[in-house]
């Protein structure tokens, strides 16, 4: 939620909320996330292909396995307006299974979380 707020900029005193004041946000070590309660065993992602029968379901284990940074995006998307604004402050969100990133150039401050 830290990182949704970052985004939408809620924490600076300029925040508007039809203007993207947000910062940018990257998260690493997102296969390291850990769920509570049941959610390994009982969350399912699903999406449809759009074909006759082509609903797709894959547990949170099978999810995780393929692409671990999908479970952070999601969640993260999940909290973000849905709208055209929101879909550009989701592009600023950027999400990285290890510890290495590639915007060091950048110098971006680390935030205890």
């Amino acid at each position: 939620s830290k990182a949704a707020r970052l985004l939408m900029g809620k924490h600076k005193a300029s925040f508007a909320p039809f203007q993207d004041n947000g910062d940018h946000v990257i998260v690493i070590n997102a296969k390291k996330v850990r769920l509570t309660g049941r959610k390994e065993e009982a969350k399912v992602y699903r999406h449809f292909t759009g074909y006759p029968g082509g609903l797709v379901e894959k547990s949170i284990k099978r999810v995780r396995e393929e692409k671990p940074t999908r479970l952070i995006e999601d969640a993260i998307f999940g909290m973000l307006p849905k709208t055209k604004l929101g879909k550009q402050m989701y592009r600023k969100l950027k999400v990285y299974a290890g510890d290495r990133h590639p915007h060091a150039a950048q110098q971006p401050s680390a935030m205890a979380v």
